[in-house]
């Protein structure tokens, strides 16, 4: 066993590309779902144990189609990067050919966008379409509307199907405003200047503001990783507002106890006008551990951030060990009442975590030391449905049959038993991000 934890238990990559059909299930797929719970991570095909890190493996597709109340198959690709494509003999891959990041891996969300399915990471790659059934197209720059690189998180505006994206490079000392219409082209770039070339992991977004986040994980060459960032207090911290139609000198940067967050569950402006932004808090980040995140417990925080300047004010929500926040996306932007965070401790996962952040009540679905739940998905019942009126869907490791289940627990009854288990043959490696994608219509 390597030394590396990220490529040991089930941090581990697989070898096996499989098509497995008719899944055997546990209760009842509700009717009401008709598409593919999709997630991605990284699977490396030749990692060498003293320098890999999480971040840079190859990228590997996981997926399950649902219709009908049946659960049709499940399904794992590589997304297709240089290195595969000269370890395999396949001919190279299709699309623009840029300068990019590890062959132009893509291992870090997927992504539904103007009826098409996107493999997508940040740091300058391109995103990676990909066939309903998760085989590499090509990679794509939006019709040659994309100047740069992507982000692994963009936020989907709700009223317009807009996606506001921050798109860094550690090529340059600035983040792009990137946003890509609903007709898949992207309509606005707005380059941002910031001090250094920080790591920019996720964004946020509210009614009249895309926030930045400028924190002190910034371009270091001398890590002995794979992955050239690391903690620098002295860089400082910030959050930004940028008009949504503003440009670069409109931005009101507030600072902040440093720190460094991968991701914010949601952003929105109060009756005040301030921005309130709830987000993962890690205390620091690839300072002692070059390899992952494993640098203290991170908490559930809320950030007030004023647009006439000020430091931030921040408040401790929880303060247990948590990650991947999600919630109803139909409430990106706006007040919102319920989050849903997996349990994250000491390089490990356990069960999730419901929040209701009206009245401060917190929820637990835990299904015993074995079964480690993965980045929980919200999908409403319907278009029109109420906040927690739908389903959370997981991809959940069994360390005792060393299998993946997917676990679909109905959001108001959070603590119960699911509504159904679907069990897959095969193991899904911790990865990083995943997304439903709903049929048409």
């Amino acid at each position: 066993m390597s030394e590396n934890p990220y490529l040991s238990g089930n941090f581990a990559p697989v070898d096996q590309e499989r098509t497995d059909l008719e899944l055997e299930v546990t209760g009842q797929i509700p009717v009401e779902l008709s598409g593919r719970l999709l997630r991605i991570g990284p699977n490396p095909i030749a990692p060498n144990p003293e320098t890999y890190h999480w971040f840079t493996g190859n990228g590997m597709l996981h997926g399950v189609r649902l219709r009908e109340g049946r659960a049709e198959w499940y399904r794992n690709r590589f997304v297709l990067d240089d290195e595969i494509v000269e370890a395999r003999g396949l001919p190279p891959v299709a699309g623009p050919a840029r300068d990019m990041l590890g062959g132009g891996v893509a291992n870090t969300n997927v992504i539904g966008h103007a009826g098409k399915t996107y493999a997508i990471i940040e740091a300058g790659n391109l995103p990676v379409e990909l066939t309903d059934e998760l085989e590499t197209v090509a990679r794509v720059d939006f019709g040659g509307t994309l100047p740069g690189g992507f982000t692994a998180h963009p936020k989907r505006d709700p009223d317009t199907g807009e996606l506001h994206c921050a798109v860094y490079s550690p090529m340059f000392e600035q983040i792009q405003h990137v946003v890509v219409g609903a007709d898949g082209k992207v309509n606005r770039v707005v380059d941002v200047p910031v001090p250094g070339r920080p790591m920019v992991h996720d964004c946020a977004l509210t009614e009249n503001f895309f926030i930045l986040l400028d924190l002190p994980v910034i371009l270091d060459p001398e890590t002995g990783s794979s992955f050239p960032f690391a903690w620098h207090p002295e860089y400082g911290a910030r959050v930004g507002l940028l008009p949504r139609n503003g440009q670069a000198d409109e931005v009101v940067w507030c600072e902040v106890e440093p720190c460094f967050v991968f991701h914010p569950l949601n952003a929105y402006e109060d009756e005040d006008g301030r921005v309130v932004l709830d987000v993962i808090r890690h205390p620091k980040m690839f300072a002692t551990d070059s390899h992952g995140l494993n640098e203290g417990v991170p908490t559930l925080d809320r950030w007030i951030v004023d647009p006439r300047g000020g430091k931030v004010k921040e408040e401790r929500l929880d303060d247990r060990g948590q990650e991947f926040p999600r919630m109803d996306e139909r409430r990106i932007g706006k007040p919102y009442r319920y989050g849903y965070t997996t349990r994250f401790e000491e390089v490990g996962f356990g069960g999730i975590y419901k929040h209701d952040l009206k009245d401060g009540k917190i929820e637990v679905h835990d299904e015993g030391p074995a079964r480690q739940f993965m980045e929980a998905v919200f999908v409403p019942r319907s278009d029109d449905a109420d906040e927690d009126d739908g389903w959370v869907m997981t991809y959940v490791y069994d360390a005792s049959s060393n299998k993946t289940d997917v676990v679909i627990q109905h959001a108001q009854d959070f603590s119960g038993a699911p509504v159904a288990t679907i069990h897959l043959p095969a193991r899904v490696p911790f990865g990083f991000h995943g997304n439903w994608l709903p049929d048409a219509g």
